[in-house]
């Protein structure tokens, strides 16, 4: 589709909705021009129009948080896009992963923010930077020093604590093992060196597939 066809306001704007490629969170609401589209297409991150300083800018420029976009969708107007990103860092110049963290209605039957699953995502990087860097004295060095069978031996062992825990009725106690068994999964899956969201992309085709049964 050529970028004429879109429909823009007398200001020459576009409503832009920007979500997280992975998660689905809905990370911020803002404004481009044709100029910032072009620049948001040319150079595959997102540019914005400021209508309060009325003039272009690139997350990301100063602080880093930077997005990258996989995908760009246009409404059955014409007249707002979709952008779904990968995110280097939050969204939000509060710090917050998304703009959109303040509820003030709930029906009661919330199943939370999408953000809070963030911490993953978050997770997955950190791990990452620790491979990379190989810090000393850190738990996470020491797991990719030893290897492959290590990580598979502590995978292992923090499964057989999520049983036991589970089997013993102790939330308290499952809550804390299910989350060291996530970490070495994800610290298994950087060893492997496959995406945590490719994991999270055949839930998400399951889910659909059994959606349409």
């Amino acid at each position: 589709m050529n970028i004429a066809e879109l429909t823009f306001d007398e200001k020459g704007l576009i409503p832009a909705i920007v979500q997280d490629a992975t998660t689905k969170e809905v990370l911020t609401l803002a404004y481009m021009n044709k100029e910032s589209l072009e620049k948001s297409i040319e150079s595959g991150e997102t540019w914005f129009f400021s209508r309060s300083r009325q003039e272009l800018w690139h997350k990301g420029a100063t602080s880093g948080n930077t997005q990258k976009i996989v995908e760009m969708k246009f409404d059955c107007d014409k007249d707002a896009i979709v952008v779904l990103v990968e995110p280097a860092g939050p969204a939000c110049h509060t710090g917050a992963v998304s703009c959109f963290e303040e509820s003030f209605y709930e029906s009661g039957e919330s199943s939370g923010s999408l953000s809070d699953y963030s911490i993953l995502l978050s997770l997955e990087k950190v791990i990452k930077e620790r491979e990379k860097e190989m810090p000393e004295g850190a738990y996470t060095t020491y797991l990719f020093e030893k290897g492959v069978d290590k990580i598979l031996k502590k995978v292992g062992e923090e499964a057989a604590e999520v049983i036991i825990a589970a089997k013993n009725r102790d939330k308290e106690e499952l809550k804390w093992e299910a989350a060291d068994l996530l970490y070495h999964l994800l610290v298994l899956l950087r060893e492997q060196d496959l995406p945590f969201k490719e994991v999270l992309s055949v839930l998400d085709k399951r889910h659909v597939k059994k959606s349409e049964e």
